[in-house]
């Protein structure tokens, strides 16, 4: 048996551990953009198996996307939660400016998931009525994770304090959420 490692192979170990480590502020748009990652990786395994090279680069560049995100989306929270705690000692110019800069970076990360979980999930999609029969289950449960990581990933959006109901963002990370979730339907 091969045993053929990506450079993200420790992905899943040091995500976990980072989810779990009372120091890091990685959480549910962190893991949200790793169960999308890991959605790409099998999409990319189906692809690749199936001989499908265009929509196997695809689903790489998609991981490595939401691998990159995951990491921008735990530091954005991290300033993001500095900034809101320091915020209660008074008004500033300064720190206002910073926290309103912080709460849009913790806005434009999660929504960045969203948008490329539904990303992975449409494509799993198109493969899943393309491949073999034998590979068409793999590729509806990588539409099924990056469904629910769009899901995940829009909740963060419609919940952040910058962000209001009729927010342009908001819209998008709900329309994301959407398109992949109908795109996992039409993989089944």
């Amino acid at each position: 048996m091969t045993d053929a490692r990506s450079p993200d192979d420790g992905l899943l170990a040091l995500s976990v551990e980072a989810l779990v480590d009372p120091g890091s502020a990685a959480a549910g748009g962190s893991a949200a953009a790793v169960a999308a990652a890991l959605a790409a990786t099998v999409l990319e395994k189906v692809a690749r198996d199936g001989g499908d090279h265009g929509r196997a680069a695809q689903s790489a560049a998609l991981r490595r996307r939401l691998v990159r995100l995951a990491g921008e989306d735990a530091e954005a929270l991290a300033v993001a939660r500095l900034l809101l705690e320091n915020a209660a000692e008074g008004g500033d110019a300064v720190r206002d400016y910073d926290l309103g800069r912080a709460l849009r970076a913790a806005v434009a990360a999660p929504l960045a998931i969203a948008e490329a979980s539904a990303d992975v999930a449409t494509l799993a999609a198109e493969l899943s009525r393309v491949t073999a029969p034998q590979r068409a289950p793999d590729a509806a449960s990588a539409a099924l994770l990056a469904s629910a990581a769009a899901r995940a990933a829009a909740h963060l959006v419609n919940v952040n304090l910058g962000v209001s109901a009729v927010d342009d963002r908001a819209g998008r990370a709900r329309a994301a959420a959407v398109a992949a979730e109908q795109a996992a339907s039409s993989a089944l």
